[in-house]
This record gives C-alpha cells, sequence and structure tokens, in this order.
C-alpha cells in the first residue's frame, strides 16, 4: 500500500486494506485490531486523497474498513472470553485430575513404584487415564486405566472407578469381585457409549500375581533381559461393556520373582507419534533403558517418547 501511496499506481489494491483488521481478529487482542484498522483507515484516506478520489467512492471505502475494524474488534473480543473460560475449564480439570491421581509412594509393600503422567499432545492436556497402587489385607493390588474421551466427564468418570477401585480392594478376596463392583458402578453411572479399558492387578502373595485385563493394552513383564506382554487368557470386554457377553473376566495367574519388573501403561504410549509420523517401540526402548530403579527407567522412556498424537 506504501507503493500506492507514493508511486501513483492508483486505487486498484484500496480494497484489500480491509483484510488487516480481518486477519488481525484471529491473532490479535482487540485494542491491535483497532489499531490495524486505524492504520489501515489513514492508508486508505491518503491514498484516496492523493489519487484525487471522488468524495462519495473514499467515504464508502473508509465506512467499510470502518465496519470490518469493528467487527473484527468484537470477534477478537469473543474469541478472547472464549479462550478464557476455556483456560479456566482446563485449569478446573487440571486440579481434579491431580487431586484424584495422588502420588504413589516410591515403595509400597515390597515393591519399589516409579509413575508417569503427560500427555501426548499440548492441546490433549487433560484425559481419562487412571492409575492407583494401594496396600490392603489380601496384598498390593493396583489399577491401570483409560476412559474413553478427555475433559471433566472423562476425570468425573475416572473418580468414579478409583473411588470404587480402592474400596473394593480393602473388602474383597477374590480380584475379579474387585472388578465385578466396578463393573456394576460403572453399569448404574455410564452412557451407553461409555467404557474403561482397565488392568486391575494383585500380589497376594510372595511369587504370585494376578491379573484381569478388561481390554486394557497387555502389561509388561520384565524378567532379566526378557520383556514380553502378559496377555489375557479370554480376552475381556472393557468396563462398562459386559453386558456384551456372557462370560466372566478370566483370572490371568503369572509367576512374579524377586527383581522382575511390571510396566503397566495406556495406549497414548504406544499409539504416540513423533514429527517424522514414526511409532517409537515400547520394548526397545524398555531393552535400551532398563536398569534396576523403576523411576530411572520411566524417566529415560519418557524423554524418548514421541510427543505428538
Amino acid at each position: 500500500m506504501c507503493v500506492d501511496l507514493f508511486g501513483g499506481t492508483g486505487t486498484t489494491w484500496l480494497p484489500l486494506l480491509a483484510a488487516g483488521p480481518a486477519l488481525a481478529a484471529s491473532t490479535s487482542r482487540p485494542a491491535g485490531v483497532l489499531g490495524v484498522g486505524l492504520l489501515a483507515s489513514l492508508l486508505g484516506a491518503g491514498i484516496g486523497t492523493r489519487h484525487d478520489m471522488a468524495a462519495s467512492q473514499l467515504i464508502l471505502v473508509l465506512t467499510a474498513l470502518l465496519t470490518v475494524t469493528l467487527a473484527g474488534t468484537l470477534a477478537s473480543v469473543l474469541r478472547k472470553r472464549r479462550e478464557r473460560v476455556l483456560a479456566a475449564v482446563r485449569s478446573v480439570a487440571e486440579t481434579a485430575q491431580h487431586a484424584l491421581l495422588k502420588p504413589v509412594p516410591e515403595i509400597v509393600g515390597p515393591f519399589q513404584a516409579a509413575v508417569r503422567y503427560s500427555a501426548a499432545a499440548a492441546e490433549a492436556r487433560i484425559g481419562g487415564d487412571l492409575y492407583a497402587l494401594v496396600p490392603t489385607p489380601y496384598g498390593v493390588r493396583m489399577i491401570m486405566g483409560d476412559v474413553r474421551g478427555k475433559g471433566l466427564p472423562a476425570v468425573g468418570t475416572a473418580a468414579l472407578v478409583l473411588g470404587v477401585f480402592r474400596e473394593a480392594a480393602h473388602d474383597e478376596p477374590d480380584l475379579r469381585e474387585v472388578v465385578a463392583r466396578i463393573e456394576r458402578s460403572l453399569a448404574r453411572n455410564l452412557g451407553g457409549d461409555d467404557f474403561v479399558t482397565a488392568v486391575v492387578a494383585g500380589y497376594p502373595e510372595p511369587g504370585r500375581l494376578e491379573m484381569v485385563n478388561c481390554g486394557h493394552a497387555a502389561p509388561l513383564l520384565i524378567r532379566g533381559t526378557d520383556v514380553r506382554p502378559v496377555d489375557p487368557v479370554h480376552p475381556a470386554p472393557p468396563l462398562g461393556l459386559r453386558a456384551l457377553v456372557d462370560d466372566s473376566p478370566c483370572l490371568r495367574v503369572v509367576p512374579f520373582l524377586e527383581g522382575d519388573q511390571l510396566l503397566l501403561y495406556t495406549d497414548g504410549v504406544t499409539e504416540a507419534r513423533d514429527a517424522d509420523r514414526a511409532f517409537s517401540p515400547l520394548t526397545e526402548g524398555i531393552a535400551r533403558h532398563l536398569c534396576d530403579e523403576p523411576d530411572r527407567t520411566l524417566s529415560a522412556l519418557h524423554r524418548e517418547a514421541p510427543v505428538r498424537p
């Protein structure tokens, strides 16, 4: 536009001045949109005056610029308001999630424990991943799960699952009954399309590890340098979908010896991709970073993990 103003090229491009405040509305604050609109109006007036534009035409152009500027300012105000509301909702959800996912002690019963929680993408920081590790009269029990969906509804479902798990883990001698209690609670509270994938595990006595897998990624059992998934004997549907089948979930029992390690995770780990859209094989990462300190192993895996979904 400066070329048009000082080079005498005419008023052909004058209508494009309206693009300034229109584009500013998508990124700038309201004051910034007004500033761009004022600058566009001054340039328009200067170009029109220099080229002896008819007063009626100049007024029409300036009126159009003013209209676009005011509309852009309003759009910017509404955008900033939506951003503040979204930030407030996200803050509430993050606070609720952090309160829900209580820190796991480094030592729980006979176990060393470590936890890492990180979203695959910045825009998806709030989700329904859940975990807990609790000592009970029936040994140490743990759960790892993933609620379908994101945001506050997913956090609410995760709170429901963890609340029932913590209570049932102390009350029920049979791990399958713990799962049944969670299932009954979800059946009363979830919608028809909602579900939770989960692995519920228990260590009732030395050398014996019990698992019930409800549609979740298979945990990895690490013995020495050998890393193998602990697949369910009979796959079960996710929690909340038990009405689709007649069978009860199967209890998988595996030896768990001194020095063994168990890695539970959600599909956010296995489905995340890096900037080149490549997956990062979890078992190969474990083989590279495995050590006797779970926290160091998880820290190394976390640093290496892809950051894009």
